[in-house]
Parts: C-alpha cells; structure tokens; sequence
C-alpha cells in the first residue's frame, strides 16, 4: 500500500500528489469499514467452477459455482447478474479480494430469521441432510437444525419423499453467536392441523355418514381419519356382535363407512360408529327368543362368571356359571364348554331394554335329582361312598353324579352325632336310607340309623311308672347311665339311686350291674328315658304296707318289709321253677 503511494507521488504535481494522497487514503479508509460486510457485486465471468466477480474494488474475487447453488438444484447464474456476496478481506497473497455468497446469504438469512422468532413467525427451509439426532435444514442459507421428534406429528420411519422440499418451520430456538438455529415442523403441523380441526369439528353433527382411513388400530378400538380430523371408532362400535379385537374387523390404511355419534367442541373428540348404519338384532328380540325356548348358540366368550353364547350376529345371551351344571359346582366355566364350540341353551329370562338374555345350559340336560328320585323314592335303600365328612354331617355319592347327606342326628339311635360321626371314614362304602328328596333345592336327606329299629320303639308297653330291669353302661358322679330293653339309653341321676341318703352314691355302681328302677319320664321326641331306684324303692314300701299291715297293728316296718320281701322272693322262686 505504501508502494502504491509512493508512485502515484513521483507522476503527479506537488499539489495534485497531496490531493490524491488525500483521496487515496479516504478510499482505503472506506474500504476498510467494507471489510466484514455484505456488498454488491457483479458477475464479470464464469470460469471453470468459478464465478469472477467485481466488487468495485482495484482487484475482484472469485466464489465456487457450488455456493451459488441450492439444496437439490444448480447453480444458476451468468456474467452480467448483480449478486450479494461477503467482504471478508479486500485482498490477500494472490492479489484477489476475498469474498463469499454462503456468508452473504447467511447473514442475510439470520436478519430475517432473528425478526421471524422476535415475531413468532412460520419460516420456509429445506430439509436437505441427516445428522445425529435429527436432521439439517437450509433456511435461505442458515443452517438449522431439525430434531427427529419434530419431524411430524408421529414418528416417520422413511424421511425420504421429505428430503430436498420446501416446507414451512417453526424456529424454537436460535443463538447467533454460537450460530445455532433448533426448528420444528411438527409445531407447524399441530397448529394447522388443529386449525382443520377445530374448523372440520365445527362443521360435524351427529348422525352424519362420512367415509373415513383407519389410521390406527388400539385395544380398545381404532383411529379414523376424518380428512384432516381423528375419530375413534370404539370396540363395541364397530359391530352389533361382539369383537375381541378391532384387527378382527379393521386394517390400518382400509377405508370405512362411519356414522357419528358424538361430538365434543370443546375437547373436539369424535365419536364414530359402524354398526348404527345396519339394522339393529336386538328390534323384535322377545318375540324371537320366548322364554323356555330351545336354541343352538356358538360360545363367543368366557368368564369367570359365566360364558357368552350368540344366538345370532349381534345377539349374545349369558349363560352364568349356576346354569351350566347339575352337578359341577363351583368349577370354571371353561371346564364345562369351549370357545367357538356349539351349545343347545335355554331361554331364561329376556330383557330387551338392557340388552341382556339369560340362558341356560343344564336345563337342556336331564335333571339328575329328578332321576334319582324316580329311581329312588323315599323309604328305599341306597349304597353310596363318603365323599366328604364335615362338622354337620356325611355326604354320600350317589347316581347320576349326586351326593346325598346324612345329617349327625341320622347317624345313630343312642350315640350322640359328635360321637357316632367319628366310626366314619372318607371312602368308607356305607348304606343309608332315602328321607327326603327335594329336587328344587336340589338336596337329598339320607339317614343311617333308619336301617335299625328304634329302640324306643322296644319299649313296648313301658310307659311312665313301669319298673325295668337296667344294665349299667356308665357311671359318673351325676348319676348312672343304663341300658333298658334294646339298648334305650336311660339316665339315673344321684338322687335317684337310693332311698337312704347315705346310699345315693355313684360309685356303689359298676358297668354291667343290674338294676330295676321306675321309670319316671319317657321323652320320645328328645329320645331321654329318665329312671329312678328311689321311687321303685318308696313305690314297693307303700305296696307293703298295704298288704301286710300299717304301723296301728302293732307290726314293725321292717317285719312288714320283710315279709312282703319273702313273699316277692317265693314268687320270684316259683316262677322261675320249670314246670
């Protein structure tokens, strides 16, 4: 520069080299503060991969046709076009100024992008490479960079048919000094899309017929494109019979004939249905399904309650799990029937209203309490094995899969229930009698004991005062226990045992002793035979005095005693003397 000076002084005039001087340094001076800066300039040439272009500075630069050029196109430029370009030196070692349209473009890009974030506006780029975690767009040359979750709305597998087009963002973020840009598409794309929404949603009413894409296909039903707009077509929607599954019905990308059903403006939610647009199975269903009638069903579905069986495409009926067996209780119902197999069911009870049929299962089967009381009537003799023993009696299985009881008070005649239940055993065979057969109810009453006789009924004649002969059976310090006849349980309490205090003691007694004592009370209903040695004793006393003498004729109670004693005892003798 100095140089430059230098000559142009030895040319000129004194007065005329101050000048210029003067002029030289006040354009060196301007052209410094160009430095740094977007300037004009003017394509002079093309060469080769190069554009030479003239600033209107003493040299001119040169700018690869590449940055010219565009994400997916060419350059397109020719000698003469006025393009912008960037002064970053008026001139280096080989004499050219150094300049650029990348920088020029991109300075000029951030001007216009920093007003569109300050003014929330949309901007238009081109998506036109892929990085980590996302992608890289052209803003009229500013670099962005595009998230992979931004991309849309939902995830997109293939951003091919995406790659190299003009598509509107929204900047989420920008630093200039760091030169980092973050945008979005998927912001650009919700608010149009609820923009659509909002507008399609306003236009929507229910019981209108649209045709619609199956977009997505859930649990509990599927997503159906509307034009811009998502409805959900729910599970028990799609069709009058049941569905497990929307994928049984639908496919993703399958077009559909929809009625709406619901609208919400305020959460714009849609709800759509398939099966209101054919005629309704349930119209009529009393009529066609009587009560007590008979109809082949195909098992849809089992629960733990129950099993669904359709009588018809859209018509299901329950067949709960106490109308499934006589006899299984308390058994899954998938023990008893299976999906898809065929099944006679009965109608139960139909209520249209509440769209709900019950049907059952066993009363298309022979009744097995029915049968057996057919076969068994009451008095007969049946032969069964214990199948179970619980606190209140024996159960005894039966034909045709049934179980009968014997209660604890139809064990045995003397023992007491708690006693005599535990002679029994589970598998044990055993006898029983038939009691009772209530086939409603669906209960059987068998009795044991009822294979003896009673013993009570040994009594015979016995009533109330007759003097027995007991047998000790056991003695405690209440009293005794005896056995009268053919084993009926009697009862001797203390006091009873003797006249004379001194010898009203249980222990003068063994087992297997013999005894007579009057009976004072016979209770058959309770089955107590109660007894006493001490009215026999005061019974006997007051016969004696009767017969042989009072107390005025000068006898002695135990001369009276003794006589009436050696008279019983000559009888006694006389009658067990063989003839």
């Amino acid at each position: 520069m100095a140089k430059g000076k230098a000559a142009l002084a030895q040319v000129a005039e004194p007065t005329d080299i101050e000048n210029f001087a003067a002029l030289l340094d006040e354009s060196f001076s301007s052209s410094n503060l160009m430095e740094g800066s977007v300037v004009k300039g003017v394509v002079v040439s093309i060469e080769n991969d190069y554009a030479l272009i003239d600033v209107g500075l003493k040299c001119e630069g040169r700018i690869a046709m590449k940055e010219f050029a565009g994400p997916g196109r060419a350059a397109e430029i020719k000698a003469g076009d006025v393009v912008e370009v960037y002064l970053e030196r008026i001139e280096n070692a080989m004499g050219e100024a150094v300049i650029s349209r990348d920088k020029a473009r991109r300075e000029e890009a951030w001007e216009k992008l920093e007003q569109a974030f300050n003014a929330n506006q949309r901007v238009e780029g081109i998506l036109f490479g892929k990085v980590k975690g996302g992608f890289t767009v052209d803003l009229s040359g500013a670099v962005a960079f595009l998230p992979g979750s931004q991309v849309d709305v939902r995830p997109v597998r293939d951003v091919g048919p995406l790659m190299n087009q003009p598509m509107q963002f929204q900047i989420l973020k920008m630093d200039r000094r760091r030169g980092n840009i973050v945008v979005s598409r998927r912001a650009v794309l919700e608010e149009s899309r609820a923009e659509a929404r909002s507008e399609l949603v306003s236009n929507l009413r229910e019981g209108q017929i649209l045709d619609g894409v199956v977009k997505n296909i859930t649990d509990y039903g599927a997503f159906v494109d509307l034009g811009g707009v998502d409805g959900l077509l729910h599970v028990t929607d799609i069709a009058w019979r049941r569905v497990n599954h929307p994928s049984e019905v639908l496919n993703i990308g399958q077009t559909v004939k929809v009625q709406v059903i619901r609208v919400n403006p305020e959460t714009q939610r849609i709800s759509l249905g398939m099966k209101q647009l054919e005629a309704d199975p349930w119209e009529g269903v009393k009529s066609k399904y009587p009560v007590t009638a008979k109809f082949i069903g195909r098992v849809t579905n089992i629960t733990d309650y129950g099993a669904f069986v359709e009588l018809e495409p859209g018509v299901e009926g329950l067949v709960h799990v106490s109308e499934m067996s006589w006899t299984k209780k308390n058994v899954h119902p998938g023990k008893i029937v299976s999906t898809s197999q065929e099944v006679e069911v009965m109608i139960l009870e139909v209520d249209p209203a509440k769209r709900r049929i019950s049907l059952g299962l066993k009363q298309c089967m022979s009744n097995p309490w029915d049968a057996f009381a057919d076969k068994h009537p009451i008095g007969s003799i049946i032969e069964g094995e214990i199948k179970n023993i619980t606190e209140f009696g024996l159960f005894i299985g039966l034909d045709g899969q049934v179980d009968g009881m014997v209660h604890l008070s139809d064990l045995d005649w003397n023992k007491a229930g708690e006693e005599a239940i535990k002679d029994y055993q589970k598998g044990q065979i055993v006898k029983a009698q038939v009691l009772d057969v209530d086939t409603e109810k669906e209960r059987i009453s068998l009795g044991i004991k009822q294979l003896a006789n009673d013993p009570f009924q040994s009594l015979g004649s016995l009533k109330k005062g007759s003097v027995v002969t007991s047998t000790v059976t056991a003695v405690d310090a209440r009293g005794i226990t005896v056995s009268v006849g053919d084993g009926v349980q009697g009862y001797i309490r203390k006091a009873e045992l003797s006249r004379d205090r001194d010898e009203q003691r249980p222990d003068r007694f063994s087992v297997g002793d013999k005894l007579d004592a009057k009976i004072v009370t016979i209770d058959g209903k309770a089955r107590k035979l109660s007894l006493s040695v001490k009215a026999r004793e005061i019974e006997e006393e007051r016969e004696a005095m009767e017969q042989y003498g009072s107390a005025d004729s000068g006898a002695s109670l135990g001369d009276i005693l003794g006589a009436a004693m050696r008279s019983a005892k000559a009888k006694k003798e006389n009658d067990d003397t063989p003839e």
